[in-house]
């Protein structure tokens, strides 16, 4: 598992997350469909120092209850999914992979529509006056 207060990743990390981000979005589009996954994107890879361990976030469109079904799948795939990387990123050990749902949109949206709220009362506010 990886520690998310680790410093920020070396050079040698950043490059090795993006190529196995760029990976893992070929592998979903290619071998897990919608009508069963959702619509599934690899919003970040985090890679530890020693580049072992893979830390996905995953954005899923959807509720909370598909959200989790797709993440249950991934969990069931993760074998597959760790022995693509495998084969196709040139790496002295085929990291573990960790599944994590990236929460920023949801959290965006929330933020976006309490702002609005705030917005509209000031503008009943003023239009009391």
């Amino acid at each position: 598992m990886i520690n998310d207060t680790l410093a920020p990743m070396s050079l040698r990390s950043e490059k090795v997350a993006s190529i196995v981000k760029e990976e893992l979005g070929t592998l979903f589009q290619r071998n897990f469909p919608m009508e069963e996954f959702g619509l599934l994107t690899v919003t970040e890879v985090r890679m530890s120092p020693d580049l072992k361990n893979a830390k996905v976030f995953i954005s899923v469109f959807g509720d909370d209850a598909r959200k989790q079904k797709t993440l249950s799948l991934l969990e069931e795939k993760k074998a597959f999914v760790r022995q693509s990387v495998g084969r196709n990123v040139r790496l002295r050990f085929t990291p573990t992979i960790e599944f994590s749902l990236d929460e920023t949109m949801d959290k965006a949206i929330s933020l976006e529509t309490i702002f609005k709220k705030i917005h509209d009362e000031e503008s009943q506010r003023g239009k009391e006056k």
